[in-house]
């Protein structure tokens, strides 16, 4: 339980307690430690959060999102769960990666962005790309 001070329906700060205010006690709500918390960002920049288990995969996420789709997001609903994705540290997660895996800090809320896209890269594609380039030689003529 947490206190706060109010005057008039207004919340105070202790530092700035001045005469006439009271101490009222209020609930506040704990974060689970079974869960994981993720604030999802669109692409317009509009953000929600949610709460999901750690055995939650991309795939769930998107569903229930999905299936849940904030208001204030209309413009920007999808026809289908299967072309959401979501991107984590700049990259794509499939479908089968669960917030478990990422060893997400606990306590705390991870941004995540949401985009609707119809396929992915390939896991490795950069690391295939980068391994071409780096066995590619080239050679220059100065006259």
């Amino acid at each position: 339980m947490t206190f706060i001070y109010i005057q008039q329906g207004k919340k105070k700060s202790p530092r700035k307690l001045a005469a006439g205010w009271l101490l009222r006690p209020v609930m506040t709500t704990q974060r689970d430690p079974d869960t994981v918390s993720l604030r999802l960002i669109l692409v317009s920049g509009k953000t929600k959060d949610f709460t999901f288990s750690p055995n939650d995969s991309a795939t769930d996420i998107a569903k229930h999102v999905y299936d849940n789709w904030p208001l204030g997001w209309e413009e920007e609903q999808v026809s289908s769960p299967s072309i959401l994705r979501l991107i984590f540290q700049g990259r794509f997660l499939h479908g089968n990666v669960t917030l478990g895996a990422l060893k997400l800090p606990p306590g705390r809320t991870t941004v995540m962005h949401l985009v609707a896209r119809e396929t992915l890269p390939e896991p490795n594609s950069h690391g295939q790309r980068n391994r071409e380039k780096a066995t590619e030689s080239s050679c220059c003529l100065l006259l």
